[in-house]
């Protein structure tokens, strides 16, 4: 399995999690759209689910440990 796969793997879970978070908390504090949270919440949960996988595979990059000059200076 490629590093990039392996931690895109790794992150998937947290960044599902934010995404949730952030839809549940933006339909349960807005009132017109707490009306219809029966309706909205399911909705919310298939597009955090839909946007995990591109939202952690752009993330994972990113998350690679890469070796610097200027940190071998520094350590040095």
């Amino acid at each position: 399995m490629r590093t990039r796969t392996s931690i895109a793997l790794l992150i998937a879970l947290p960044v599902n999690a934010v995404l949730f978070g952030a839809g549940a908390i933006a339909v349960l504090s807005i009132p017109e759209l707490a009306e219809h949270a029966k309706s909205l919440l399911p909705a919310v949960i298939v597009a955090g689910f839909a946007a995990t996988a591109p939202i952690a595979w752009m993330l994972a990059p990113r998350l690679r440990v890469r070796q610097r000059r200027d940190t071998a200076r520094l350590h040095a």
